[in-house]
Parts: structure tokens; C-alpha cells; sequence
């Protein structure tokens, strides 16, 4: 626990409204959340493992500043990030587990280590080159898989495309994109030929899987082409909802034939 005198000292300091260099805005932050760790019932209370679900909507805040390139809004969510990022490292501290001196110099051995390319003598001219031997290098860190270091908090979509890209960085692969979209037209049929509910969930997660393993032949993240597909539909939607409104009949006035053509208008005034 810091003292009052101390705490009161930070407290001005945060709030005072002058020029800082980054490394000045840097310790403001971190001196930030000490203050509302001591000084917040809130923030006192907090755990790792209660932020862990906030860390994750906050990354998916950030993604979708992203997408909506506001630059404004993109500046505030990697704020709100990095804060996340403090606290756990406070926490860490309290625990006298690490401090981000130990944060900073594990990544920077960590990114050094798995870039021999860069800091060594290792070749490696292709970015495929490169991921195979980042995974080869990962395994002589101690890990007993290959997929040991994939998340189970990822959405399962991005998992499975974590878990596919990292076999096939050890040859574990399809031949070419022939083969999976041959795999697609079996796990569709399979899919149709299910009886029960068991077995059309189990079809309807090989035939997804299928497709994530597709996306990589086509050089796309499923989770980013998923994201944007959501994304158009619901800007078409958005614009039926107008066409409906303007039209001055309720929804259930429409038939499905009306509908589409509002949906087609919707498509063309993209």
C-alpha cells in the first residue's frame, strides 16, 4: 500500500495538464492505475481472472474501430487496451510474480529467440520459410505439442484456423485447394444424409471446418471474411429497415417476393 501522501502526489501529477514525452505519459498510466487500485472500491476488488472477459470485449472494441477506420475511436480503444494491460501487470506486481521490467525483457528474448533470421546466421527468405521454423523453435522451448499454445478462449472459428495453419507448417496439409473443396462437396453430403441432431451438429462442424481450411488456400482470415460478411449484411438490412419505414407499412404487411426486392434495391445502392 502506498501512503496517503504519496497517493495525493500521483493524484496531482495525473491530472495535471502538461506537456509529458511518452516515456513521462508511460509511467502517468501506470501511476494511474495504482491510484485506482488503492483508492476505487471497484478496482480494488478486481482479480485477473475477473478482467478477463472485460479484456476480451475491449479487444473486440479495438477490432471494430478498425473496421470502421475512426481514428478517433481506434485511439481511445488502444488506450482502454493498453489500461487493461497495466492493470494485469500491477496485479502481477501485488502477487510479486513480475513487474513490466520482466513483461518487457521476456518478449524482447522471446521475439529475438524466434527471429534468427534477424539477430542470427538462420536463412529464411519466405514467409514460409519463416513460420516453420518460428513453430520448430517453439517446440524446442519445451512444449509437448505443436498446438499446445493454441487459446481455447479464441472464438472456435479462429481457433480452428490457428490449429490448421500450425500442422500445416509442419507439412500436415492438403495438397492443394482441389482437395478441400472435393472434402466440401463430401461434408455436404454428408450433412444431408444426417439423421439425428447429434449427427447433423457433428456434419455441420466438419463441413465448417472444412471451410476454415479453405479460407487458407484463399489467403484469407475466416474470423476477418466472416466479420466483413456480417458486416454488409447488416448495412443491407439497415437499408430495408429504411425502405420499410418509408414506405409506411409495418413488416408484416410485406411477403417474402417483397422483401427480397427491397433487398435487391438494398444491394444496388451499395
Amino acid at each position: 500500500m502506498l501512503e496517503k501522501r504519496v497517493i495525493e502526489e500521483l493524484k496531482a501529477d495525473i491530472i495535471a495538464n502538461k506537456e509529458r514525452t511518452v516515456s513521462e505519459q508511460f509511467v502517468r498510466a501506470l501511476n494511474l492505475v495504482k491510484v485506482l487500485r488503492q483508492e476505487c472500491p471497484w478496482d480494488r476488488k478486481q482479480t485477473p481472472q475477473s478482467l478477463a472477459h472485460l479484456l476480451l470485449e475491449e479487444s473486440y472494441e479495438l477490432v471494430h474501430a478498425i473496421d470502421q477506420q475512426d481514428e478517433s475511436e481506434l485511439k481511445q480503444e488502444i488506450g482502454d487496451l493498453f489500461m487493461h494491460l497495466c492493470f494485469q501487470v500491477e496485479l502481477g506486481e501485488e502477487r510479486g510474480a513480475f513487474a513490466f521490467n520482466d513483461v518487457f525483457d521476456a518478449l524482447c528474448h522471446k521475439l529475438v529467440h524466434r527471429h534468427p533470421h534477424v539477430f542470427g546466421d538462420t536463412v529464411a527468405e519466405t514467409e514460409s520459410a519463416v513460420l516453420k521454423n518460428w513453430e520448430k523453435l517453439k517446440l524446442q522451448e519445451g512444449r509437448k505439442s505443436l498446438l499446445d499454445g493454441v487459446p481455447s478462449a479464441m472464438s472456435e472459428l479462429l481457433r480452428a484456423f490457428r490449429v490448421q495453419k500450425k500442422v500445416a507448417g509442419v507439412g500436415f496439409d492438403w495438397q492443394s485447394d482441389e482437395g478441400v473443396l472435393d472434402k466440401l462437396v463430401e461434408e455436404v453430403k454428408e450433412l444431408k444424409n444426417a439423421v439425428s441432431k447429434e449427427e447433423q451438429e457433428d456434419e455441420f462442424g466438419d463441413l465448417l471446418f472444412t471451410l476454415v481450411n479453405y479460407s487458407r488456400f484463399l489467403g484469407a482470415n475466416p474470423e476477418d471474411a466472416l466479420r466483413k460478411s456480417t458486416n454488409k449484411f447488416i448495412g443491407r438490412f439497415c437499408n430495408v429497415e429504411e425502405q420499410v419505414a418509408a414506405s409506411g407499412r409495418p413488416w408484416q404487411d410485406f411477403n417474402a417476393t417483397e422483401l427480397d426486392e427491397l433487398w435487391q434495391k438494398a444491394k444496388e445502392r451499395e
